[in-house]
Order: C-alpha cells, then structure tokens, then sequence
C-alpha cells in the first residue's frame, strides 16, 4: 500500500509516517516506481505506536516495542526491553500520582479553610500565595 493509505488506515498523517520513517521506526522501502510501499506489518507497528502514545509514551519509548514486532514477536511487548520500558512507565505514573494526591490534599484543605472563613467570618488568609 502507499503512504496516503497507510495513513488513512492508521489515523494519522503522512507527514507523521515520514516522520517515523526519519526517526527509523518506520521502514522506508520503495517500490520500482520510486514510491513508498507498505505492508499489514508496517499497519501493525502504527497501530502499536499510536496506542503506546495514547497510553502517554513518548515516541522514544515506543522504539523497543517496535523492535519486538520487527523481530517477529506475534506482540510489541513480549520483549524483555519492552518490559523494562512498562516498568519505568508505570514508576513514573506512580509519582505523578502521589504528586497529584498531595496536591488535591491541599487544594482540600485550603477549599475547608475557606469555605469555614466565609459565613460571616474573618477574611479567610490565602496560604498558597502567602498574602493575608
């Protein structure tokens, strides 16, 4: 298939697919005619590295899933190198989590200081810009 269809198929642009192909995850093979051919396995890497980005990967990230495939894995991550990249991902979004739970832990509690200030009260005192 041609790149215009590859990209239809896959949901993206061909200014994406030269993109990957710049970046060596995408083959770049020609036919005789000087155009760019592809295949269902070419379809199949997209589809892998598209659904990785959606998962918030970065497109550096996706390299050892689409090595796996390339080598002939029926799946990206059956790959020890895959594994390792899942395992950073999911500590990197264990973080973010307790970030974001710390955070909401103050948003909350500086909600209740405020909330309790209003009826009639004192001026509530604003702790996350430090002015009375």
């Amino acid at each position: 298939m041609r790149i215009g269809e590859l990209a239809a198929r896959a949901g993206t642009t061909t200014r994406t697919l030269r993109y990957y192909e710049s970046r060596g995850l995408l083959p770049a093979r020609r036919g005789d005619n000087g155009y760019r051919t592809y295949d269902e396995d070419d379809l199949r890497l997209l589809r892998q590295i598209r659904t990785l980005q959606d998962f918030g990967f970065d497109l550096e990230e996706t390299r050892p899933f689409v090595e796996c495939l390339r080598a002939g894995h029926p799946e990206g991550d059956s790959c020890p190198a895959s594994l390792v990249v899942y395992r950073r991902k999911l500590a990197e979004l264990d973080t973010l989590i307790e970030q974001l739970t710390s955070v909401r832990a103050q948003v909350a509690a500086q909600l209740a200081r405020a909330e309790a200030a209003v009826p009639g009260g004192p001026e509530p005192k604003c702790e996350l810009g430090g002015h009375a």
